[in-house]
């Protein structure tokens, strides 16, 4: 009668005990070979290699849509203010743009058919067409404020002031010329991810589908995508427009209908590659913004310079004794009359606008630049009488805000906005009303 084996005490003694007294050693127990032991060994971790300066700030340009509150203090700057001088020229906007002009529709023509300017107003000279014009523009400063489908409002944002401005070009100003600008800048830039109703918008979206998991259908943008492109359609059958304007307009409508098919059909890489695409656009296009800030700022000092009124101390004399500069008579002549603020006044503007460019170097330096610019435009806007210049000019200043301000900023406004209702005064109580009874547990 055979023994039973020994039962095993560890893991490996089970298949041992079971071999034969003749048997060769297990193939566990052999020595192992330098390879095996090679084969055994986890492959080598990669050393990270440190990334490149010129890689992190590529990275960093096309991974995000850099200074998204400067571009929103901008997009409601511009839209502000030529939307308040839309309705202060309200009464008399036949007679500055439209068929009651001094610069008549034939002599626009002459001049738009040398330069070819864009202008939706000399499609036609009825004077229907024209109110159209200067509603749409008004509507679309409102909407372009307030970041309501700011793709499709910067667009005709950018229309309403190209066809206002150049249907009579002797009718604006160094504000005008800035607004000019700006409105083609703002199609370039994502100016709503802050501060608007398309940002609020994609919150809610954002909480829906993490509540339920499913996004909200956007029914407005198609409709409007349609519209404008049914319009579109009209006007290159019409040959209203010249065909470089009209392969700028198809561009954009093309780039609409594939930013929300990306979105509705594909989240993969083409919505990536859509998102590269729009945040080089905005950054380099807010690269340009402030340099254009700052060529205004050095052309204007530097002209100044050369100036012999300017040089003497005596420039801002002059503009303080006119009529056509004074809206208040009384706060002028104050100033005009000390030969002390004059001086301080001329040297100060030249100065300051020489040297800003110059301290983009040094934060510090530049904020209270800065705010001395904005003051100096606020200046301009109280002595003499050009408000829409100087808002003008303020809102493009506005690009150097440090971000820092400006949360702050929009947070206390969030704050003050929620404290409203609260301070709100209630209708006191009388006697006839009943009082309302505390009830004890």
């Amino acid at each position: 009668m055979s023994t039973p084996a020994p039962r095993a005490t560890h893991a490996s003694a089970a298949p041992q005990a079971s071999q034969p007294p003749h048997a060769s050693p297990a193939p566990q127990a052999a020595q192992p070979s330098h390879a095996s032991l090679a084969s055994q060994q986890p492959p080598p971790v990669a050393e990270s290699v440190p990334e490149s300066k010129a890689a992190l700030a590529l990275r960093r340009v096309t991974g995000a849509a850099l200074g998204p509150y400067q571009s929103a203090v901008v997009r409601i700057g511009f839209s502000a203010t030529w939307l308040l001088f839309l309705l202060r020229e309200l009464p008399h906007r036949r007679e500055l743009y439209g068929p009651d002009g001094p610069w008549s529709w034939d002599m626009a023509q002459r001049l738009v058919s040398g330069n070819h300017a864009f202008t939706a107003l000399l499609w036609t000279d009825s004077t229907v067409w024209f109110e159209i014009v200067y509603a749409v523009a008004v509507v679309s400063s409102v909407l372009m404020m307030l970041g309501w489908r700011t793709r499709t409002m910067s667009v005709l944002f950018m229309v309403g002031v190209l066809s206002l401005q150049n249907r009579s070009v002797f009718m604006g100003d160094g504000g005008d010329n800035v607004i000019h600008l700006m409105a083609i800048y703002l199609v370039l830039t994502r100016c709503a991810q802050v501060w608007s109703l398309d940002a609020r918008r994609l919150r809610r979206a954002a909480a829906r589908r993490a509540e339920t998991g499913e996004g909200a259908v956007d029914r407005v943008g198609p409709v409007l995508w349609a519209v404008l492109g049914a319009a579109l359609a009209v006007i290159t059958l019409r040959g209203d427009a010249g065909w470089g304007w009209l392969l700028i307009f198809w561009g954009l409508w093309t780039a609409q209908g594939l930013w929300w098919a990306a979105n509705r059909y594909a989240q993969g890489e083409p919505r990536a590659l859509l998102d590269v695409v729009a945040n080089l656009a905005h950054n380099a296009t807010m690269v340009v913004i402030m340099a254009e800030v700052c060529l205004i700022y050095a052309t204007a000092g530097w002209y100044k310079i050369q100036g012999s009124r300017w040089q003497d101390g005596t420039a801002l004399y002059y503009p303080l004794h006119l009529d056509y500069f004074s809206p208040w008579p009384a706060l002028s002549d104050v100033l005009g009359g000390s030969g002390l603020i004059v001086l301080l006044l001329t040297y100060g503007t030249v100065a300051v606008q020489v040297a800003f460019p110059f301290t983009l170097f040094n934060r510090r330096v530049k904020n209270v630049l800065l705010v001395a610019m904005m003051m100096e435009h606020a200046g301009i806007a109280l002595l003499l009488g050009l408000p829409f210049f100087s808002l003008a000019m303020i809102a493009a200043d506005a690009v150097f805000l440090p971000t820092g301000f400006l949360r702050w900023l929009g947070g206390r406004v969030a704050r003050l906005r929620e404290r409203l209702p609260a301070r709100a005064p209630r209708p006191r109580r009388t006697d006839e009303e009943p009082r309302p009874r505390t009830l004890v547990a």
